[in-house]
């Protein structure tokens, strides 16, 4: 079957063919420990569950609005007002199966082929991808390890044009574990506001925050009507295989997002929505707990890193990702990586997974047990010292 030719400019995440590969080796009886996959390890709190099944009992099991039921949009829109600081309606709120239809829908609505779009780099591959499915120009905004993997203000300003239409931002991010700083988000601002393009921002690991404060676009003047915020429950709340997310829309946006909500899903699961509005009023005390194990995995992960001869690896700010540069080895990353996993049995991802500014780096998902944490190391430790 010959397909269409735009399914040629669609990619996908590496991440998930890693992980296939570390599977059957495991099936070949080799122990793998997986530092591949995006996923936190922990079970969705028990009250979700609860909702959930209640929902289901109570009669949740057929189609809600396309924007999602109205409940869990004020919830939504009471979360975000308060950790925001910005005062949102439930109508600027729509509920999506997962947060990656806002990135494909935004983008779908919003970018014209032939328009620019300025994305980070490396960055969540998701975004590329999309820029080139709708046929719009990619403009990579190359994150920098010497200003803690955020970006230089000088290489924004100089990959701004009259063509631009739309920035991706990720903070915390992924694969960096980086944070954006506010003066970075008001020169951001005062760049949308002269040029006339918009903001996407994607703030899904928003919670999973260590160092410093989490700044959204949102909170500056001029912006509410520029920037579309992308969140969700996978990370926050353990919740992946749920697939809830949500956008907070400019209103001039709402109505295209829910037309190819329509067109594509016609609603998120309704007992989701109701597990999703027990996650926002009943399990924060969970994610305070989540956060300070992912802290402590942290920094057995960094220190454990950097006592490895040939690597270096910045404390991650935010998410669940270290991001080690390791260009100081005989191999690349990418053959660093299949090293790793086929010598030690550890699966891991080349930074080149996440753009071509990921050269020379590994991203090491934490969101594993210490116990295996710790074994990872030692293995890294002898695999690596027989590469020097």
């Amino acid at each position: 079957m010959e397909l269409a030719e735009r399914m040629s400019r669609l990619g996908t995440e590496s991440a998930f063919d890693v992980f296939a590969k570390a599977k059957q080796l495991e099936a070949q009886g080799r122990s793998i420990i997986h530092l591949e996959i995006g996923q936190p390890d922990f079970p969705t709190p028990f009250p979700i569950c609860e909702a959930a099944f209640r929902a289901m009992k109570d009669g949740y099991t057929g189609y809600t609005p396309a924007a999602g039921l109205p409940e869990l949009r004020e919830a939504i829109a009471e979360y975000i007002t308060l950790s925001r600081g910005v005062v949102v309606d439930p109508s600027d709120v729509v509920v999506t199966p997962g947060a990656k239809p806002i990135i494909f829908f935004t983008l779908m609505a919003l970018v014209n082929p032939g328009d620019e779009v300025i994305y980070p780099d490396p960055g969540f591959p998701i975004y590329e991808s999309v820029i080139r499915f709708v046929e719009a120009k990619g403009v990579p905004l190359p994150l920098k390890e010497d200003v803690g993997f955020r970006f230089h203000l000088d290489d924004l300003r100089q990959a701004v044009s009259d063509r631009t239409r739309l920035l991706i931002l990720n903070s915390p991010q992924n694969p960096t574990g980086g944070l954006l700083a506010a003066e970075d988000l008001a020169a951001i601002a005062e760049l949308a506001e002269r040029h006339d393009f918009y903001i996407l921002s994607d703030e899904i690991y928003s919670r999973i925050l260590y160092d410093g404060n989490h700044v959204s676009p949102l909170q500056f003047p001029g912006m509410r009507d520029r920037t579309i915020l992308l969140d969700g429950h996978s990370k926050t709340y353990a919740m992946t295989g749920w697939r809830l997310g949500y956008g907070v829309l400019p209103k001039p946006l709402v109505e295209g997002i829910v037309r190819l909500m329509i067109n594509s899903n016609s609603c998120t699961c309704a007992f989701t929505q109701i597990a999703g509005m027990a996650a926002l009023r009943e399990a924060q005390d969970f994610v305070d707990q989540m956060v300070a194990e992912f802290q402590r995995r942290r920094d057995v992960v960094v220190a454990g890193l950097n006592a490895i001869p040939g690597i270096h690896c910045l404390k991650p700010a935010g998410a669940f990702y270290a991001f080690p540069n390791v260009q100081q080895l005989p191999l690349n990353c990418n053959a660093l990586a299949d090293y790793l996993l086929e010598e030690a049995g550890v699966s891991v991802l080349a930074g080149t997974a996440f753009g071509e500014y990921g050269d020379g780096y590994l991203r090491i998902s934490y969101a594993n047990s210490l116990e295996n944490i710790n074994k990872a190391l030692e293995r890294m430790q002898v695999a690596i010292s027989k590469l020097l």
